[in-house]
């Protein structure tokens, strides 16, 4: 498999007046690109005003930080990110289901998923424990944590009975594990037969490991050249070899990518470069403009993200 460097640069540093000055600005300017994004129909742009909504509710009833506040509204999620959220809620939202597993997903997911099925119950699994903390306390804000459990540990290392779970929910998180196969091979052990499996990855024509100079979780070491493994990309042989083998064919699949190659790495770069300085506020539009579906990885002119629903045969 091919493999990737990134060296990650030190990020601009600004002062206080500067960061304030830049957050008012991109509070001015998200309305527009919003609106733009959803006019345009960009997936989960409805999710992301939804966020800003439940973000000033909760500023109001001080419940959250007006850090966490301007977080909730100005960047949500980012980048493909408003794929994968936006088909996973839309795929399960008349799902029944009573148990739920989220392995590491971006915090909001999970949480909306609970808004959204009223009398779910999860547990949720993080080997990063500040992130895990996040959640917790995003988790409490909402009125959350009586139908949530929180434990700092990995997919590889959980003690939980076979055929748990109604529901796995695993949303950019396994192109992460080095182990991807065994995760795989975990997850489907605890989900209870007729339960769903959804697992949304990046994808490419032709697969990729990258390496990043910068260890940024902590939770795997560095090699002796100093860089970690950050993620790998999957083309459809290793879809194939590593999932399918173990869960069979998805019964959904979905594929949303750049238009243009490339257009997803440079990005990333100027996220790394500028951290807060970053344009948040354009990731929906940019969402409508530079990137759309595809049938298949191997139409991929570049990167991508596809989108896996699997339902374990037999009943219970």
């Amino acid at each position: 498999m091919k493999k990737q460097y990134i060296e990650v640069p030190r990020p601009v540093s600004c002062g206080t007046v500067r960061k304030l000055w830049h957050a008012l600005v991109g509070l001015l300017l998200l309305p527009y690109y919003l609106i733009t994004a959803w006019i345009l129909k960009t997936p989960g742009v409805t999710l992301h005003i939804k966020c800003a909504r439940l973000a000033i509710m909760l500023l109001i009833m001080c419940r959250i930080s007006l850090r966490k506040c301007y977080s909730l509204i100005s960047l949500p999620m980012d980048s493909t990110r408003y794929f994968e959220f936006h088909e996973v809620l839309v795929r399960l939202v008349h799902v029944p289901f009573k148990k739920v597993l989220d392995v590491s997903s971006p915090h909001i997911l999970p949480l909306m998923l609970l808004m959204q099925n009223r009398v779910a119950i999860a547990e949720m699994i993080n080997p990063d424990m500040q992130d895990l903390q996040e959640t917790e306390r995003l988790a409490d804000a909402l009125g959350l944590t009586g139908r949530c459990s929180f434990t700092n540990t990995t997919i590889e290392m959980t003690k939980y009975t076979a055929e748990t779970f109604d529901l796995i929910t695993c949303i950019s998180v396994l192109e992460h594990i080095p182990t991807d196969r065994v995760a795989v091979e975990t997850m489907w052990s605890l989900l209870r037969p007729g339960g769903r499996l959804i697992l949304t990855l990046p994808c490419m024509a032709q697969p990729l490991e990258q390496y990043i100079s910068h260890n940024q979780y902590g939770v795997l070491k560095p090699k002796d050249d100093g860089y970690t493994f950050w993620q790998r990309y999957y083309d459809n042989k290793r879809l194939e070899s590593i999932i399918y083998s173990i869960t069979g064919t998805p019964v959904y699949i979905a594929v949303y990518g750049e238009k243009e190659r490339g257009l997803f790495f440079r990005n990333a770069s100027m996220k790394r470069l500028l951290g807060f300085l970053y344009p948040f506020w354009r990731e929906p539009y940019m969402m409508a403009v530079e990137y759309h579906s595809f049938s298949s990885a191997d139409e991929l002119p570049g990167e991508g993200v596809v989108m896996l629903e699997f339902i374990k045969p037999g009943t219970r």
